[in-house]
């Protein structure tokens, strides 16, 4: 089920990356992120309502140094200002991906986790495991058949 943005969740996106939305066109903000202190800094690009043939879909695109990431049928997100950042998911068939922007300009993608995962108890899963657990554990507050874009104060 594809949910649509407002410009409300655009700029409460932006309120958490400290950073302007801006539009380009209809259909796509442009946010820039950067943290001077480490020489770091990335934009991010969420297209909305995308049309591949006939089905809409959302997409999240991060352009970083070295680094192109793309989330496609983003479904939610939770921009939390205790954490500083802003985790874009998608769920599809038992699988969440999440997509999570920093405000320090930082970027982390976890990719096809699988529901066995991430309704374990990451204490015990192995180390290289835990992160994505721990780190998509948030996207578990999120009813998507209730959900509408909401900015969350986790």
């Amino acid at each position: 089920m594809v949910h649509q943005f407002t410009k409300e969740n655009i700029d409460a996106i932006a309120d958490v990356l400290k950073t302007e939305a801006k539009p380009l066109g209809n259909d796509v903000y442009r946010l820039e992120v950067s943290n001077e202190e480490e020489g770091r800094k990335l934009a991010l690009e969420i297209h909305l309502g995308l049309d591949v043939k006939g089905d809409n879909m959302n997409m999240v695109s991060v352009y970083a140094q070295n680094t192109f990431l793309q989330l496609h049928n983003c479904t939610a997100f939770i921009a939390s200002d205790m954490l500083k950042q802003v985790t874009f998911f998608g769920r599809q068939q038992g699988r969440t991906s999440g997509l999570i922007v920093e405000q320090t300009a930082g970027c982390s993608l976890y990719a096809n986790v699988g529901d066995t995962i991430l309704n374990s108890d990451f204490t015990q899963l192995p180390e290289d495991l835990m992160m994505c657990a721990i780190a998509l554990s948030l996207t578990e507050s999120v009813d998507l058949d209730d959900f509408s874009f909401e900015e969350d104060d986790q």
